[in-house]
């Protein structure tokens, strides 16, 4: 999993049918996983913009969903309200 915050929506008109009614996000991914890129993920929170997000990818990602038959490798599965790191 990941940590990211939500910097923007995607919109794409022509896509897979299984991908219909899911919400994607672009997600740059935090300074706690390295060096910061961004992605694609669909949101199963309700995540808003500058949310800080719990990025799951993989197989384990389409778990979340409600039929993991869905083409995605990137899910929004939770909202973050606090990290504690000890350093």
């Amino acid at each position: 999993m990941f940590i990211g915050r939500v910097k923007g929506s995607l919109w794409a008109t022509r896509k897979d049918e299984k991908l219909n009614g899911l919400k994607f996000l672009v997600v740059e991914l935090d300074e706690y996983n390295g060096p910061q890129h961004s992605l694609v993920a669909a949101d199963n929170t309700g995540a808003g913009l500058d949310d800080l997000v719990l990025v799951s990818t993989g197989s384990a990602a389409r778990m979340s969903l409600e039929n993991p038959e869905i083409p995605v490798d990137a899910v929004i599965v939770g909202i973050i309200d606090s990290v504690e790191i000890d350093e």
